[in-house]
């Protein structure tokens, strides 16, 4: 399957579960524990442990239903909404949140804050505080000018979004069209924590290839200055996971600051 023919993420459906399955669980054959757990858990800790990215709301726009990237987040945000462009993202995630039967289990990735950061909260108490904080889960439509229509969003002190820029993105101009959009949520000096894939062009859901945005450190870096952003904090993990599933060769971690 050539690139012209690969699905896009917001356009065909793509089974939110098996994603799950594919790159976040702790499933033996899952090879991408170090760099889309770990790597996440990590730096998010750090980030706001510099005690600067702090406030009342934190929007989360990130892929799939994941939601171990806001464990540290809830620990300085009492309200994140996190929006989805996708039906079938929303309920998987809704069902986690409600703590229904059939919720995918993440208890393998809070064990894994808890032991990296020896966290004092136990690894329930840890979700109960996400689940506490995750107050609303709100369809968008990136077509709109407003994505939340008929919501109007009060404006976030932090934007978080790991990894949905490089899949409703068709090309680098397309990708700093949706960050300027994304970074419209944000109040003025707020900060924007961003989390991509380097040099990737698909990745897989069951026999599906979906389309990704292909970028270099530097590329997303003079995105963000070009935006009006000061890049505050930015790691970058290369590839050692062995999968045909994805074909990124690194992540990238960026935290930052809008300008006045």
């Amino acid at each position: 399957m050539d690139s012209s023919t690969r699905k896009l993420y917001h356009v065909h459906d793509c089974d939110s579960r098996q994603m799950l399955e594919n790159y976040f669980s702790d499933k033996p054959e899952m090879v991408f524990k170090e760099e889309f757990l770990k790597f996440l858990i990590e730096n998010f800790r750090k980030t706001f442990k510099m005690g600067v990215i702090k406030g009342a709301i934190l929007i989360d726009l990130s892929v799939g239903s994941i939601i171990h990237h806001l464990y540290s987040a809830c620990e300085f945000f009492n309200h994140i909404i996190v929006l989805k462009v996708k039906d079938r993202c929303m309920m998987e995630l809704k069902r986690w949140v409600d703590t229904r039967t059939g919720a995918f289990d993440w208890g393998h990735a809070t064990q894994l804050h808890v032991e990296i950061h020896r966290d004092s909260d136990e690894a329930q108490d840890k979700e109960g505080k996400v689940r506490s904080a995750l107050q609303h889960v709100v369809k968008c439509d990136l077509e709109k000018e407003n994505m939340t229509e008929p919501i109007d969003l009060p404006p976030g002190d932090c934007i978080v979004s790991a990894w949905l820029l490089d899949v409703i993105s068709r090309d680098q101009d397309d990708f700093i069209r949706n960050l300027r959009k994304f970074s419209k949520l944000l109040k003025p000096e707020g900060y924007f924590i961003f989390v991509g894939c380097l040099e990737i062009t698909y990745f897989t859901i069951h026999k599906d290839k979906f389309h990704v945005v292909k970028y270099n450190e530097d590329f997303v870096r003079k995105a963000f200055i070009g935006e009006g952003f000061t890049i505050d904090y930015c790691r970058v993990i290369k590839r050692t996971a062995k999968s045909d599933l994805v074909d990124h060769k690194g992540v990238i971690f960026i935290a930052a600051h809008k300008e006045k």
